[in-house]
């Protein structure tokens, strides 16, 4: 049960370290010093998030099998982190730590550890699991894994989507009008070659039940010109996966003598990764910045070309252990352009494939902790910008300045490569030649309308390479621009509405072209007579939000289906994978050009007319609150116990759909129900020395904890708080 005394620390502690909840339940830590601080940040997510601390570092160092749950799908998920290797090759980066950033490193891990020493009942010891130490080089598997799952990975799916794609015979000029490709000059002889593995159209990424997926985001930052307080306003929502508990966010108020930060970490990260201090606040939404290339290696006798010549793989052997079955060895070929997909003793042309951030961590732990000191926008520009994953941050800071800064590491590739498509591996000249500098990411400073939008779309525009091509739609980023460029008196209040904004720009242009299509013959037609005094927003009384889906949903089967991937491939990847959700626009801007190579064997037209007809058929006046409803299960038993236990919540319908500010997009992948919609919503305006959040979920990740669900209600209703220093 809740213990009130649950941070009341009986052994050796920081001076003048003190914790306590807020009446929301959020920690407050305050110490003499910023390590003090660290100290007890890392012990309150052992006692509030020891769960989830611990899952993901056994997830990182694929061990689920040896320390948990001893399944075929346990060793599937242990097999694609031994794959990806983040648990080695830590060390180097341990060193590369400065001596202030180590320290701090240090403190967080000593916290972490009292407060596993301290807590004595985990629903993981329960299970058999007695908690191994927290050091340093957890820290940085944690900052691998938040970089890349579902985010990076994004683009490893939608890559080797067009690879099948191109296998499947799809024409060039069909994969011209989604993929960012150069049609004249695409080598698809050597895509044809490639012996794949493993097909995303025909296999379910089983490890993707283990962790939240992480994806779309809102974030914005106000000049003081623009606001009724005089002083900017920053504001950030990330959609993530939020229909699990706990929320992958865990909020905190750090205080020192010297400052304070507070706002949204994630536990086994020391410090804050969004939110604020005195003098600066700062969001991040993910970037789309393409990071993972891959590159077709041409195999034989363990080897792969290289010019004329041919060379070795690097053969790296692990061994999975196994609670209830034997151990199993496990092989993986490496060189410089990764892990090789494939046998290389068996003749053929496979994917080697790298992610530039493999091998991160160090420089990401030391930008982010540089933040509790840095005082103007240009600092913090700095500073995250050398945060080693891809983000778009926005910053404001007191002097009234307002800012844009793209993190990530991005390769330097061949002139006539942007790295979307595989390259040749045998021709040095597609080796990556380095990083692009920082200053030449897009970024942006006190720009003249007197804002800053991202929302996962193209900034290409605000630096001078182009380190995304393959972006989510700018659907919701045009709508947050239209609502911020029309009032010159932003507040608080206007940011929350904005966050909770459920108006559709997609919806509308696809409907400009239905309803005059529909007009001369349904007037009256009553699915017609809802689409057409629809307002377009996917609120919870909309009845034309669920019909404008079923629409929408067939339409992609019209266009798609017919003409080259099959009803069958369009309905999985709809249901089962990221591709539809992830890079919709692409889809769409084939469905609205009249002109597209997708109309094969019918006009736009008469898509758009038999869409309608199919949407008509199964449409039953039903509301948005109706259909788009969700349970939030917990993310250690999955939803597989019984609803009376208290562990998972009861349906929850979200606002929102997958183009409006206030994302409430729900989907399958990998056999799991799954969402996009705020994680957190937090605003700063730099007028006061606060945040005002909500959090989906509660403080504790504990079933038993009075904190495990305390802010979900809040959360729904847009009840937000007012977290102080």
């Amino acid at each position: 049960m809740f213990n009130k005394n649950e941070f009341s620390i009986s052994g050796p502690k920081p001076q003048g370290l003190n914790i306590h909840r807020d009446e929301a339940g959020v920690p407050h830590i305050s110490a003499n010093d910023i390590n003090g601080a660290l100290w007890g940040s890392g012990y309150a997510h052992a006692v509030d998030r020891g769960t989830q601390l611990m899952m993901m570092r056994i997830l990182g160092q694929g061990r689920l099998c040896e320390l948990l749950s001893d399944t075929e799908e346990s060793f599937e998920i242990d097999h694609f982190f031994r794959r990806a290797n983040w648990h080695n090759n830590i060390d180097k980066e341990v060193e590369k730590l400065d001596e202030a950033s180590r320290a701090l490193c240090q403190s967080y891990c000593d916290g972490i550890n009292a407060g596993f020493s301290a807590k004595k009942v985990y629903a993981m010891k329960l299970m058999g699991y007695q908690p191994e130490p927290w050091v340093i080089r957890d820290s940085i598997l944690v900052s691998r894994m938040a970089s890349y799952l579902t985010l990076a990975q994004s683009q490893t799916e939608v890559e080797r989507f067009f690879i099948e794609l191109v296998q499947a015979g799809v024409p060039t000029e069909k994969l011209a009008e989604l993929f960012p490709i150069d049609d004249k000059n695409l080598d698809r002889e050597m895509i044809e070659s490639i012996q794949l593995q493993e097909r995303l159209v025909s296999n379910e990424v089983i490890w993707n039940k283990a962790l939240p997926r992480m994806m779309a985001s809102n974030n914005w930052v106000v000049s003081g010109k623009k606001t009724a307080s005089g002083k900017p306003i920053m504001a950030n929502d990330p959609h993530l996966e939020v229909n699990r508990l706990p929320n992958v966010w865990c909020e905190q108020s750090l205080k020192w003598e010297e400052g304070f930060i507070i706002g949204m970490g994630m536990p086994g990260l020391p410090g804050v990764v969004i939110g604020r201090t005195k003098h600066l606040a700062w969001g991040a939404t993910y970037t789309f910045m393409d990071t993972v290339d891959s590159w077709v290696e041409d195999c034989k006798d363990g080897k792969h070309r290289r010019g004329k010549s041919w060379k070795k793989f690097t053969e790296r052997t692990e061994i999975i252990k196994r609670k209830k079955h034997v151990n199993e060895t496990v092989s993986f070929y490496e060189n410089s352009h990764g892990v090789l997909d494939g046998n290389p003793h068996q003749e053929g042309k496979y994917l080697s494939t790298k992610w530039v951030a493999a091998d991160s961590g160090a420089r990401s732990l030391m930008a982010s902790l540089k933040m509790s000191t840095a005082e103007t926008a240009e600092q913090a520009m700095e500073y995250l910008g050398g945060i080693e994953s891809a983000w778009n941050w926005v910053i404001s800071d007191s002097n009234s300045n307002i800012a844009y800064q793209m993190s990530g590491l991005m390769p330097k590739r061949h002139k006539n490569w942007s790295g979307f498509t595989p390259a040749p591996g045998w021709d040095s000249d597609y080796d990556w030649k380095g990083m692009v500098k920082l200053e030449d990411l897009p970024r942006s400073y006190n720009p003249k309308e007197g804002y800053i939008v991202t929302a996962n779309q193209d900034l290409n525009h605000l630096g001078t390479v182009n380190p995304i091509n393959m972006p989510m739609g700018d659907y919701r980023a045009s709508r947050i621009e239209e609502v911020l460029a029309a009032s010159e008196q932003h507040s608080v209040e206007s940011t929350k509405a904005l966050q909770f904004d459920v108006h559709s720009n997609q919806a509308k242009i696809f409907l400009d072209i239905l309803l005059p299509l529909l007009e001369k013959n349904t007037e009256a037609d009553d699915a017609y007579q809802i689409l057409k005094s629809w307002d377009l927003g996917y609120g919870f009384e909309s009845k034309g939000a669920p019909l404008f889906e079923l629409f929408y949903d067939a339409l992609r089967g019209e266009v798609f289906g017919e003409a080259g991937l099959g009803e069958d491939v369009v309905r999985h990847l709809v249901d089962q994978t990221g591709v539809f959700i992830d890079f919709y626009q692409n889809f769409d801007r084939s469905i609205l050009n009249e002109n597209s190579a997708w109309y094969e064997n019918k006009t736009q037209n008469q898509a758009f007319l038999a869409a309608f007809e199919k949407a008509k058929n199964v449409h039953c006046h039903v509301l948005w609150k109706d259909v788009n409803k969700v349970t939030f299960t917990n993310m250690l038993f999955q939803g597989k116990l019984p609803e009376f236990m208290g562990f998972d919540s009861k349906s929850i319908p979200l606002l929102g759909g997958r183009a409006t500010p206030h994302q409430g997009q729900i989907y399958s992948s990998a056999g799991r129900k799954t969402s996009f919609s705020p994680s957190v919503r937090l605003i700063a305006d730099m007028s006061e020395p606060v945040l005002h959040t909500c959090l989906a979920g509660g403080p504790s990740d504990n079933r038993f904890s009075r904190w495990y669900k305390s802010g979900l209600k809040n959360w729904l209703d847009g009840d937000f708080k007012i977290l102080k220093p």
